[in-house]
């Protein structure tokens, strides 16, 4: 077994649970004091994360990637909670946002000269019926 697959399953299945957790949240908090709180949950578990870390040998544009990419995500974070404030059920919104790799695929191929395999094609073409098919909702009546 490769040595990337435990570490992706334990993050599949940790996301799986923050799913459920977030809407839990979002029926008690706004999208913000959400946000708030997940990145209290964060700094908790920092010490862990620079436990070995190479901060001090970090260049500014690798922090600048880093607070960037913090940001980004971030926000990203703060407009899954406003669907859910919005009424949208965790079941729906948490797989549809989890299509965000197809922009990844799109960026890469287009800044990293990144291609993908016929095979990868329709994992593609299959992800997006998957987010058409999640985000139809039937006429009330």
């Amino acid at each position: 077994m490769a040595d990337w697959l435990i570490p992706a399953f334990l993050a599949t299945l940790l996301w799986g649970i923050v799913g459920v957790l977030q809407k839990l949240g979002s029926n008690r908090l706004n999208a913000s004091s959400l946000l708030v709180w997940v990145t209290a949950g964060y700094v908790v578990a920092l010490p862990s994360f620079c436990w070995g870390s190479q901060l001090s040998s970090l260049g500014a544009r690798s922090l600048l990637l880093g607070i960037v990419a913090g940001t980004v995500n971030g926000l990203g974070t703060w407009f899954l909670f406003a669907a859910f404030e919005h009424g949208a059920k965790a079941s729906v919104a948490v797989p549809l946002t989890a299509l965000y790799p197809l922009l990844t695929v799109a960026l890469a191929y287009l800044f990293l000269a990144e291609r993908l395999e016929s095979l990868e094609w329709i994992g593609v073409f299959l992800a997006l019926c998957a987010g058409a098919m999640l985000s139809y909702e039937s006429s009330p009546g």
